[in-house]
């Protein structure tokens, strides 16, 4: 009984070896078929993803390359209109050049001006007993010197009037458009309530996109009405800020350090230099002080000069050597930015 009992149990006993084997075996093969498929779906999946994420990148890349081309095209554009625009600054034609100085003087006037000024002058040098065969070099120091000088002169305080100003404007620009206003609302803004000269030149870019002229480009235009560097980079800004995109507000607000970093750099450099001015105001105006002081203390000693050839000469030729010393100590002190 004893035995049957055993034999029966390790029947029982390789039974279910056998079933567990069984089970294992078709068990087993499914789970490594799962665990294939799970394998190949990750696999698939992680394919995917580079793919998307080099598509991604490549896009990406690809948008930096075309927004640095147009950034590199828009400046290479600027640059050669910028070309053009200080051409016209430096040798800019009358009409031009009357707007610049904001004098509100027709052409026509102002060469009637001019003649008249030359008239003037001649008169005056003839009243005071200078030979006639000098009136045509007179007249001519009248009429195209005097009043192209006085031009220049008026040119220059207006571009010191407004550059002392523009950084204040370019602030209240930020500020406008950091609380929610258009950049057209702040140029109307300063073209009604900023000094002059600067209320003028923006109510000029108001009036211009008035016609249909965009604020880029009327902004770039600021420069051959007002010919300074730092009109020439508010339209910069503003054009490529309008093709590229940016924050508008940070990038006024770096050009506006920048202009009060330039303007403080223009008066230390003038503070340093005013030691060398001093210098060369002296040592120009000593000739004539020590001439001065000769005549009045020795007339008949320094009138040889002027009443002989040899005199007449040696002054002449001072006159050259001294004015070609001014202008080396001139060149040396003038720094410009």
């Amino acid at each position: 009984m004893f035995g049957l009992d055993l034999d029966q149990l390790v029947f029982v006993v390789l039974a279910t070896v056998a079933v567990t084997a069984l089970v294992y075996f078709f068990v087993f093969d499914h789970i490594e078929l799962q665990k294939k498929t799970d394998d190949r779906l990750n696999s698939v999946k992680m394919a995917a993803t580079d793919g998307l994420s080099k598509s991604t990148a490549r896009d990406k890349q690809a948008e930096a390359v075309k927004r640095r081309k147009s950034v590199q095209d828009t400046l290479n554009d600027i640059d050669q209109r910028q070309k053009l625009r200080d051409k016209n600054i430096k040798s800019p034609p009358l009409k031009m050049l009357l707007q610049q100085a904001g004098m509100k003087v027709t052409v026509r006037r102002f060469y009637i001006y001019s003649g008249i000024a030359g008239l003037i002058l001649v008169l005056l040098r003839v009243f005071f007993g200078a030979p006639l065969y000098l009136a045509p070099g007179f007249f001519l120091i009248g009429a195209l010197g005097l009043p192209r000088a006085f031009v220049y002169f008026r040119r220059r305080r207006r571009v010191a009037a407004f550059l002392h100003e523009f950084p204040n404007s370019i602030d209240v620009i930020v500020r406008a458009i950091r609380s929610g206003l258009p950049l057209n609302d702040g140029i109307r803004l300063i073209a009604q309530e900023a000094r002059e000269p600067v209320r003028t030149e923006f109510r000029r870019i108001v009036d211009m996109q008035q016609v249909g002229v965009s604020i880029p480009d009327a902004a770039m235009r600021m420069s051959e009405f007002m010919p300074c560097p730092e009109a020439s980079f508010f339209g910069i800004v503003i054009q490529i800020q309008s093709q590229a995109g940016g924050n508008l507000s940070e990038a006024l607000g770096n050009l506006s350090r920048v202009l009060r970093d330039r303007k403080k750099m223009k008066a230390k450099v003038q503070a340093l230099s005013m030691e060398a001015k001093a210098s060369a105001y002296i040592l120009g105006a000593l000739p004539f002080v020590v001439a001065t002081l000769v005549y009045l203390t020795s007339p008949n000693y320094i009138m040889v000069l002027f009443t002989t050839e040899t005199g007449k000469l040696i002054m002449m030729c001072a006159a050259v050597w001294m004015s070609i010393g001014i202008l080396v100590m001139r060149k040396m002190i003038n720094f410009k930015f």
